[in-house]
């Protein structure tokens, strides 16, 4: 325990605090914008980074990583605070995190599996994109002077790195922020700050019980909101982590993370916050900035708190050109450049995933249904890939008359109706042998056209035996085979 404590909080103070001011800056803009996205005061937003983050850096299952409100949670919440108002947001939220609780014990954070590389890498070229296209507001319309300041913004973020010393100790998006507010308030530039993006609360958050009324009608109203923002919050938290995890050359615990964000989510509602999620830009910022520790989530979290009430009136200058400098790094530093070139030596159908999911998810903004018709696309091209590498060989005995056929491969759902085709059922023949010591028959469908070969063969008059099952082929054709039961033969074959 004790050796789980210095790993995860003390192994890496400087990196982690110095991080977590970086994290926590990048957080305002962004929180107050989700919240005018989801149609509630900017205060419900900040509240929520605050919570989400400080809880999940004690109970979630990946130090380094950055919860917070998000845009593809506020997304989801639009409908249900313009016809029902807060206080059914914040029921919401709290059952959101007994959904995620839930998940985690049910273990489905193992199910990110079987989400391929090709989805992850469209997953993240589309948010690197949406990140950069999330900072064009703050530099269309305006002054040389935003383009001059976010120039330079980027020149510092890539150059002070290269400093002896302490181009090494300081994270540069850090100096980045802090040297452009004081060249705009020294200079009297006129150009948008923080303060332009919303009114910042003034207090701290207080503990309270959403004024809704406990009964089945409210279940009904939040429950569908609910489910889905457990399912985007779940799933932008599985595959930050397999991204942070892949920066850190670390492991996450994800059915901890799932818990872990149910749990953030119950304390972001009982503060008046809304649902939030992991943060991919923001993790990236975090681990390019030297945070790796549960340290610096926490810091994120409280620094942002302590800025928004007790240092509003410095937070207020910080130009909104320093900012976007920031989230233009995070969006170079998302994309996957290598998937470019990458193009030309991956197979076709890997392309195909990628590019998709990044079509979908930028077209509609929406992370879960871009992922999920990844992973769709990605199953069916694996399906009939595998479906290929299924063939039957065959020889003939003269003497006694008997075939022999020898499957080798996967015989499933698509598979089935070529295995099927390699029978010559019109042969006059005494005896079948089907060879299945080279097979393996995974599925309900496979089993019935294993069946309907079997049934056919013996009306033509022949004998068959079946040689050389697995345990496992032997027990779904047992369990589900039905060639050697009169009642349902003829059923199989669309008799009555």
């Amino acid at each position: 325990m004790l050796e789980h404590i210095k790993r995860d909080w003390l192994s890496n103070i400087r990196g982690d605090v110095l991080a977590g001011i970086v994290v926590a800056l990048a957080l305002i803009p962004e929180a107050i914008a989700f919240s005018i996205i989801a149609g509630v005061d900017p205060k419900v937003g900040l509240y929520a980074s605050f919570c989400i983050a400080v809880v999940i850096a004690f109970v979630g299952g990946r130090p380094g990583m950055i919860s917070a409100a998000t845009g593809a949670m506020a997304l989801l919440m639009v409908t249900l605070v313009k016809e029902h108002g807060l206080e059914y947001l914040l029921a919401a939220t709290l059952l959101t995190g007994i959904l995620q609780i839930a998940a985690g014990f049910l273990r489905l954070g193992e199910l990110m599996r079987f989400v391929s590389r090709s989805v992850v890498t469209g997953f993240v070229n589309a948010l690197a994109i949406l990140i950069f296209m999330a900072q064009l507001p703050e530099l269309t319309n305006v002054t040389w002077h935003v383009y001059a300041m976010t120039t330079a913004g980027l020149m510092i973020i890539y150059l002070f790195p290269y400093l002896p010393v302490i181009g090494k100790a300081i994270p540069s998006p850090l100096v980045c922020i802090v040297t452009l507010t004081i060249v705009s308030v020294i200079m009297g530039l006129d150009i948008r700050t923080v303060s332009d993006m919303g009114k910042l609360p003034d207090t701290l958050p207080i503990f309270l019980w959403p004024d809704v009324p406990l009964n089945f009608e409210t279940l009904a109203i939040i429950f569908p909101y609910s489910a889905g923002l457990a399912v985007v919050g779940l799933l932008e938290s599985m595959m930050t982590a397999t991204i942070v995890d892949d920066l850190t050359d670390t492991t996450s615990d994800r059915n901890k993370e799932c818990k872990g964000q149910g749990i953030a989510n119950i304390g972001a509602g009982l503060f008046g916050g809304m649902a939030g999620c992991a943060m991919i830009g923001q993790s990236i910022i975090n681990v390019k900035s030297g945070g790796r520790g549960r340290l610096s989530t926490f810091v994120a979290g409280a620094f942002l708190l302590v800025m928004v009430v007790f240092l509003d009136e410095w937070l207020r200058l910080i130009p909104m050109a320093a900012l976007v400098a920031v989230m233009i790094m995070v969006s170079i530093g998302t994309f996957s450049w290598t998937s470019i070139t990458d193009l030309k030596k991956h197979p076709l159908s890997s392309n195909i995933v990628m590019i998709t999911t990044v079509v979908v998810v930028v077209m509609t903004h929406n992370l879960a249904i871009g992922v999920f018709i990844g992973v769709l696309l990605a199953t069916l091209f694996f399906a009939n890939k595998i479906g290929r590498f299924m063939v039957v060989k065959s020889n003939f005995d003269e003497d006694q008359r008997i075939r022999t056929y020898e499957v080798k491969g996967q015989v499933f759902f698509a598979s089935a109706e070529q295995f099927i085709d390699y029978f010559d059922f019109k042969e006059v023949v005494s005896t079948v042998i089907i060879d299945l010591t080279h097979a393996h028959f995974w599925d309900i469908t496979s089993v019935s056209s294993l069946d309907k070969v079997v049934i056919k063969f013996r009306r033509e008059g022949a004998t068959v035996n079946i040689i050389g099952m697995n345990e496992a082929t032997e027990t779904v054709v047992d369990k589900f085979g039905v060639h050697n039961d009169p009642n349902e033969v003829d059923k199989l074959l669309g008799g009555h």
